[in-house]
């Protein structure tokens, strides 16, 4: 349970550049992936997270500039949260504060400090204070100090009314228990330093969303390699779910499927991570990462993407 939990998180967003500019200048992730969407090569995958772009770190991004404001309903993720030390909320409350970034009051949730806030999509995010990540290294190339910067993922929310076969999937393949309930609030949890948390939010009748910017596309969660990606893949089936087959995204491996509540899930490998496709650490996430079948057509790609640099 050590090495399970939270994988990534894609989400739809709107423009490009202010997706950057929020996530690396305003909240101090780095950049580890910039690449296209292999379903649509017309269009940006952007990937940040920690200093080492480690599993349970990494939020991604579908940009869709055109695209309508997402509303949230039932079956779907609704919220996403970000672990940050002990004591870190007066600093983040001032810097929001200063960047005009719209923010809650803070609140108690299982015991944890937290502060809601939203990007400039509306994407409902959270910081929860967790001492379990302060020996991961952030992004020390931020402006955030590092003993306040975030570390990666604490969690994050599901709004479900049918819930019992979303508890399965989590404890009898991704690794999660339940551990605590509270109001209509469900906790699992994994022993992980980072993505170590999923909520249940149940709701007792079905409301429909809207997709659009500010969507969470899905989550993924973590498999050791290729190996565990089959046998774990092979356990969904055994549910009666539909999983897809193996899936070479060059950076790590996946299997999507949906639940019965609703949500699409992804199962991705551990490895080989963010920095193979890069030649130095240092040019990580800076030059536009192609698959070798598009590679041909970098020119024709690069010329129709809006440029996106941070």
């Amino acid at each position: 349970m050590k090495n399970k939990g939270i994988h990534h998180i894609s989400i739809i967003s709107g423009d490009g550049q202010e997706n950057a500019n929020f996530y690396v200048k305003s909240l101090g992730l780095r950049m580890v992936l910039k690449t296209v969407n292999q379903d649509d090569p017309s269009n940006y995958h952007l990937f940040y997270a920690n200093g080492s772009g480690q599993p349970g770190s990494s939020i991604t991004f579908f940009p869709w500039p055109n695209a309508v404001n997402a509303s949230y309903g039932t079956g779907e993720t609704v919220a996403v949260s970000f672990s940050v030390p002990d004591n870190s909320f007066d600093f983040w409350i001032e810097r929001f504060a200063n960047l005009n970034i719209p923010f809650d009051s803070p609140e108690t949730r299982f015991g944890k400090n937290i502060l809601k806030f939203r990007d400039p999509d509306g994407l409902p995010l959270e910081l929860v204070e967790d001492s379990r990540s302060d020996n991961i290294e952030p992004w020390m190339d931020s402006d955030v100090p590092a003993k306040y910067a975030i570390r990666g993922f604490w969690g994050s929310n599901l709004r479900l009314t049918e819930s019992e076969s979303t508890a399965r999937v989590l404890t009898e393949i991704l690794g999660f228990k339940q551990t605590q309930i509270e109001d209509n609030l469900t906790l699992f949890e994994t022993e992980s330093a980072l993505g170590h948390s999923i909520i249940f939010e149940k709701e007792e009748s079905e409301s429909y969303g809207r997709t659009g910017k500010g969507t969470v596309h899905h989550v993924a969660f973590r498999a050791k390699d290729e190996d565990e990606l089959e046998s774990m893949r092979e356990q969904v089936i055994s549910l009666g779910l539909n999983p897809t087959g193996i899936i070479d995204r060059h950076v790590f491996k996946s299997v999507y499927f949906q639940t019965l509540g609703g949500v699409l899930f992804e199962m991705a490998t551990d490895g080989p991570g963010y920095s193979s496709v890069a030649e130095t650490d240092e040019e990580m996430g800076k030059k536009l990462f192609l698959p070798p079948w598009l590679e041909k057509d970098r020119e024709a790609i690069e010329n129709n993407l809006p440029p996106v640099e941070v």
